[in-house]
């Protein structure tokens, strides 16, 4: 067999094409690992979906913005109270934590149903040097998290150009 004949798109027009039962073996591999990773995305993307299918909290969406004398950090928590977060701030980085239990229990003539769905969100957001951690100051409303982070005195003093000389 020759390496030609294992890639799709480098058969000659005369040369008959396969007919769709007889698909061939890379391009039938593709597509399986295709389907695969969406389902495991798809997953990821949506940890908190409940047994009717509505998402409880979604995906940690994240929005950073930098000024000259703040960090500003807003992440979408749909679902979420501020009882199932826990925000930390270190100075390489802004850790969330969130956690969401839903329970849902119906007794009616002739059926009980019970339904549980948990899941959590975690996203770790770098940030850059000269945060003033001790400042740090986190609002939680509308299911949007927003973590403002001060710049130390050091970090907010603008750099210095340098000049170059020829060698």
């Amino acid at each position: 067999m020759r390496i030609k004949d294992l890639i799709p798109w480098a058969h000659r027009e005369e040369e008959a094409r396969p007919a769709a039962s007889e698909q061939h073996p890379v391009v039938a591999l593709q597509r399986e690992m295709n389907r695969l990773f969406d389902g495991f995305f798809g997953r990821i993307h949506h940890p908190f979906a409940s047994a009717d299918g509505q998402d409880v909290a979604g995906w940690a969406v994240a929005d950073v913005v930098e000024t000259d004398d703040h960090v500003e950090v807003s992440v979408e928590l749909p679902g979420l109270d501020e009882k199932d977060l826990d925000v930390t701030v270190a100075p390489d980085g802004l850790t969330i934590r969130g956690e969401k239990r839903v329970e849902r229990q119906e007794e009616k003539k002739g059926f009980y149903l019970s339904e549980r769905s948990y899941g959590s969100v975690f996203r770790s957001i770098p940030l850059p040097p000269g945060v003033d951690c001790d400042r740090a100051e986190a609002r939680f409303g509308n299911g949007v998290l927003t973590v403002t982070l001060p710049k130390s005195a050091q970090a907010q003093v603008p750099g210095r150009k340098i000049a170059i000389k020829a060698a």
